[in-house]
């Protein structure tokens, strides 16, 4: 996602990395860096440069680089795909704690699942969550598939599919962390989260775990519809979709802006595709 801050529930961003020419490599629940290859662009961590300058966070950090490997379709049997609709955890997010800090070691989801979407280009992701928080990762593996099968989600490009996988190889990580863990992890590639806000680097999408329970002030909404944005715009980027910002007085606020910083005028939206199939962007950001 660099720099965050808990905002009133409006804007669901997150910021690119910028100029980190390095690569995050999880070794068991610790980081190395490894050298960025330029023949995997989507292994440079990003992150908002406001998240290294600013006095106080300010905005998520997040992956402007394009998409992870791709792997092929598997011979697979067509599964329409569902029309779900974030709801709530079961872990309610007034009632799941934070606490600063923890072990920085994982356990995987088991949980997989078919794959959703209509499109050619399989992308597998796991969802991991940090061990001694009182976070289901099942739950949360849950929620974020719903997530990625949603019909105004990434599926809608006619172009990617996302498929939930407990084990054997994968496009891309989601973990789910204590603030004091995403910033050693974050911290490593040279990013400053503060225990704010969430971050990317390399393949892996790091979310701060107060950010999934206690949302974003500056977001009308509620909390469900805040994950879904943090997910969305950091899959984006996986996708290889840049920043945005506002395309019109009164319009949703694209996905792939940065909407903590402000609406511009537009209307919070956690979604890449409107109703009608449309694709909601705007000027795009350099």
């Amino acid at each position: 996602m660099g720099k965050r801050v808990p905002a009133r529930r409006r804007p669901y961003a997150r910021a690119a990395l910028v100029g980190v020419c390095a690569t995050a490599v999880f070794v068991g629940g610790g980081v190395a860096l490894a050298n960025w290859s330029k023949g995997d662009p989507a292994g440079a961590p990003t992150a908002d440069a406001e998240a290294r300058e600013a006095p106080t966070p300010s905005a998520e950090v997040s992956p402007p680089s394009p998409g992870p490997s791709v792997t092929p379709t598997p011979s697979r049997t067509s599964t329409p795909t569902p029309t779900p609709t974030p709801s709530a955890s079961a872990e309610s997010p007034r009632t799941i704690p934070v606490p600063a800090d923890g072990p920085g070691t994982f356990t995987t989801a088991r949980s997989g699942g078919s794959p959703v979407g209509s499109g050619d280009t399989v992308r597998r992701y796991r969802v991991q969550v940090e061990n001694g928080i009182e976070l289901s990762e099942r739950q949360a593996a849950v929620e974020i598939e719903t997530i990625l099968a949603h019909p105004r989600g990434w599926t809608a490009d006619g172009r990617n599919s996302f498929q939930l996988v407990g084990s054997g190889p994968s496009d891309f990580d989601v973990k789910i962390a204590t603030p004091g863990t995403v910033d050693r992890i974050c911290g490593a590639a040279g990013l400053l989260t503060r225990g704010e806000v969430n971050c990317t680097v390399g393949r892996t999408v790091v979310v701060n775990l107060k950010r999934w329970v206690r949302g974003s002030e500056q977001f009308d909404g509620p909390v469900t519809e805040y994950r879904a944005l943090i997910i969305n715009h950091e899959v984006g980027h996986r996708l290889g979709r840049g920043h945005a910002t506002c395309g019109g007085e009164g319009r949703p606020a694209p996905a792939m802006m940065q909407q903590i910083k402000g609406l511009q005028g537009c209307r919070a939206n956690a979604w890449p595709y409107a109703e009608d199939g449309t694709y909601i962007t705007g000027p795009a950001v350099p």
